[in-house]
């Protein structure tokens, strides 16, 4: 057997000072550490999510511009005239004495003061607590002027910032980069509600236009910046707004057969009252669109990178069985995500459930009833809007992974022993495995 001559190098293919079971073993660590990160979609693919998100985005647009409040929301004014609020310390609780003198506190300028307090809050008052007061002109008699100080709330500012930094150090600790990215999000969220759904809603513009143009404007930027600009953000994306219009077109068709008016509780009336263009159905149909859209964006990003990966494992996964495996995930997901909103919103009421437990009327009829119904249809119309989110999102997932570029590998040669043959189409390989095994073909001799 002739001496084989040193070997010429070739690209990609594996060195002498770098073994085969190395690359193999970075290779294998590489496809259980993300490896959907590295799947590259065909551009066409791109061009069709682009084609499918944009008209999208300019309908948002669009319908921003022409929804957008041209006038200033009515104010609530909560002082009367000369008032004002202050912050005192209780020093002592009292409640065997005069109701004026109860509860003693250390007022804004040192001195002690009486403040007065309802009854049913009494008992939950201490020494040491913090409360906000209102400052009240009054006059007596002989024309002295003083100061009554009436009970308003606590102070809960500093544990709710404490909460507030402790969430956020959590978030930006564990999800980095991405968790700062998700706590913009949210304030960009915030924002957009305060400055374009609830003055719209308050001057009376449609509900359903309101709602789609406020989630769907709230997803693009979200899904965006807390996961990049990427195919895959792009199918959450689309599934996302496929679940909105779905949820959007449940609750405007239930809130109407149901006959839900929105008339329930003290604060509904204050708001008709104080509003007058505001319309009470309008504002419970947004919030049903708005209460499953956190829930909606979760299980969408979720399946998407859950083909994601799982096309990442196996390359050579049919778009059918890429379904089949991604809807396997999505059945668990469903199944956990429905009683999740349940017992969010149980949690929520349970003041008014523990009212209906102690009812006497038949329990089919506690249910149906306003204030119940309401909390009912939300959970139904958000728990739909998921589910139907779901299939679609991994149809969309599976199509897009799975439409991949092909590349011609010519063939190499081994250390100096020629593999004939012509040249290979195979499906784009991962840019890291060819860069640590390269496309090898041909017998070695050995």
């Amino acid at each position: 057997m002739p001496t084989p001559s040193h070997p010429t190098p070739v690209p990609g293919a594996q060195s002498p000072g770098r073994p085969l079971a190395h690359a193999h073993a970075h290779a294998h660590a590489h496809a259980h550490g993300g490896a959907g990160e590295g799947v590259r979609v065909d551009g066409r693919v791109r061009a069709v999510l682009a084609a499918v998100l944009a008209p999208a985005l300019a309908l948002t647009l669009l319908g921003a511009w022409l929804l957008w409040p041209d006038a200033e929301s009515p104010t609530l004014t909560t002082l009367a005239p000369g008032s004002s609020y202050a912050r005192v310390e209780v020093l002592a609780v009292d409640p065997a004495v005069a109701a004026e003198d109860q509860v003693s506190a250390r007022g804004p300028d040192g001195q002690p003061t009486a403040v007065l307090v309802p009854p049913e809050q009494l008992p939950e008052i201490k020494p040491g607590d913090m409360l906000v007061v209102m400052r009240l002109p009054m006059t007596d008699a002989d024309g002295a002027v003083s100061t009554a100080h009436v009970f308003v709330d606590f102070v809960r500012g500093p544990p709710m910032a404490v909460l507030a930094a402790v969430f956020a150090v959590l978030v930006v600790a564990v999800a980095r980069w991405r968790g700062v990215a998700a706590i913009a999000g949210l304030g960009v969220s915030l924002a957009g509600i305060g400055a374009f759904m609830l003055p719209a809603l308050l001057q009376g513009r449609p509900a359903v236009p309101v709602a789609l143009v406020t989630a769907t404007g709230l997803m693009f930027v979200l899904l965006y910046l807390a996961h990049g600009f990427s195919a895959r953000t792009s199918t959450a994306l689309v599934g996302t707004l496929g679940g909105l219009v779905a949820t959007s077109a449940l609750a405007a068709w239930a809130t109407g057969a149901a006959q839900l008016t929105g008339l329930v509780g003290q604060d509904s009336l204050d708001l008709q009252h104080y509003a007058p263009l505001v319309t009470l159905r309008d504002v419970l149909l947004c919030g049903i669109v708005l209460a499953g859209l956190g829930v909606l964006n979760d299980v969408t990003i979720t399946q998407a990178s859950a083909v994601w990966e799982l096309h990442a494992g196996a390359p050579t996964m049919s778009r059918a069985e890429l379904f089949r495996r991604g809807m396997r995930i999505g059945r668990d997901h469903i199944a956990s995500t429905v009683y999740t909103v349940a017992f969010a919103y149980l949690g929520a009421s349970l003041p008014l459930i523990l009212l209906v437990s102690m009812s006497d009327r038949p329990l089919l009829a506690s249910l149906t009833s306003g204030e119940i119904a309401e909390e009912v249809v939300r959970t139904l119309v958000g728990s739909i809007g998921l589910v139907l989110a779901i299939p679609l999102t991994t149809a969309v997932a599976a199509m897009v992974v799975s439409a991949r570029r092909s590349v011609t590998v010519p063939a190499v040669t081994v250390t100096g022993v020629d593999a004939p043959g012509p040249a290979v189409a195979q499906t784009e390989p991962d840019p890291v495995l060819s860069r640590d095994i390269g496309p090898v073909r041909g017998d070695v001799d050995g």
